[in-house]
């Protein structure tokens, strides 16, 4: 093919840098400088250049460099959030959430995977730094003096969810898991059960909870708690196995609260091929209320959280910060709810 046969769209793809602002300048007729605000602040453009402008970009398939232009404005409208696993359906709502009101504001969102364990957390935190994302939203508390340190000397908005502190890094928006625990003890022990045991990851949260109802249950005098405790992130299959290791425990046992709905939905699945009767003979209570907790049989009762709220709450506190609008009170408690269905 001669150049005489070339598109100009194909003129500028050659070479090994990539599409350059120049190019679609190039292919417009207009100024880079153009380009630049049709791109940047279309306003100061007039239609028929911005149209001019648009088409080279289609045609090209330039992508804008960000970085550059966070560079030259000190803001990157990138918003990193660090959860434990994209395969706990517990946090979709937030994410969603998180996601949905950042778009809204012209911001985007990054997702790293940090695990249950928070070996990976402080490498996490080094890389997002690093890139100076305009907001941090953590999954949990910093428990690292390490990752909290760095995240203080960034400067960059840290919101922590899903768990609530005396000492938080910055902002905060959860509930007390401890008090969850001690809900369900006495929402348990009201219903006359007096043999409840726990199955529970071995996560930080879950913990919490697990100690919470422990605490409640014996200020409650209904004896000792068996417990069953399982790797994070949990599975069906865990709370199958819990279950028979709980019967082996305590064999009148009469109650079970479960720290996810996942490993409550084991437990049931167990429970009915082993014939015994939920709730008859065993209550079992999870937590999360995930989307399928009213569909299983019998619909499972089950702790509600409001996800989404948290996720709206922290993207709102990382735009009001970075915009320079006061986001008020710091430190939300969203709470939570016991939802009562058949299983307990």
């Amino acid at each position: 093919m001669t150049s005489a046969n070339k598109t100009p769209a194909r003129a500028a793809r050659k070479g090994s840098g990539g599409i350059t602002l120049n190019d679609v300048a190039k292919l417009a007729g207009v100024s880079a400088i153009t380009v630049s605000r049709a791109l940047n602040t279309p306003a100061q453009v007039s239609p028929e250049t911005l149209e001019r402008v648009r088409d080279a970009v289609s045609r090209t398939g330039y992508v804008p460099n960000l970085l550059a232009g966070g560079l030259a404005s000190n803001r990157s409208r990138l918003v990193a959030a660090l959860i434990p696993t994209i395969a706990g359906s517990v946090f979709l709502e937030t994410v969603q959430a998180l996601t949905d009101t950042l778009a809204g504001a012209g911001y985007q969102l990054m997702l790293g995977q940090s695990g249950y364990g928070g070996a990976r957390e402080d490498a996490l935190i080094d890389a997002i730094v690093g890139r100076r994302p305009d907001g941090i939203v953590l999954t949990g508390i910093m428990h690292s003096a390490e990752g909290r340190r760095r995240l203080l000397a960034s400067g960059i908005p840290v919101v922590e969810t899903w768990d609530l502190t005396p000492t938080p890094i910055d902002m905060l928006v959860g509930f007390s898991h401890e008090k969850v625990g001690a809900q369900a003890a006495v929402w348990l022990h009201g219903k006359g059960l007096r043999r409840v045991g726990i199955v529970s990851a071995d996560d930080h949260r879950a913990r919490l909870r697990r100690s919470g109802f422990e605490t409640r249950w014996r200020e409650l005098g209904a004896g000792r708690v068996p417990a069953c405790l399982v790797t994070a992130p949990s599975t069906l299959g865990n709370g199958r196995a819990a279950l028979l290791d709980l019967l082996a425990q305590e064999p009148k046992l009469d109650g079970v609260f479960c720290s996810s709905d996942v490993l409550a939905h084991g437990v049931i699945t167990e429970a009915r091929a082993q014939g015994i009767d939920v709730p008859g003979e065993v209550a079992v209570m999870g937590f999360g209320n995930l989307g399928f907790a009213a569909d299983v049989h019998p619909a499972l009762t089950t702790v509600h959280i409001d996800g989404a709220a948290i996720g709206t709450q922290a993207a709102r506190f990382i735009v009001d910060r970075t915009e320079g609008r006061d986001p008020g009170p710091k430190v939300r408690d969203i709470g939570f709810s016991i939802v009562e269905r058949v299983s307990a």
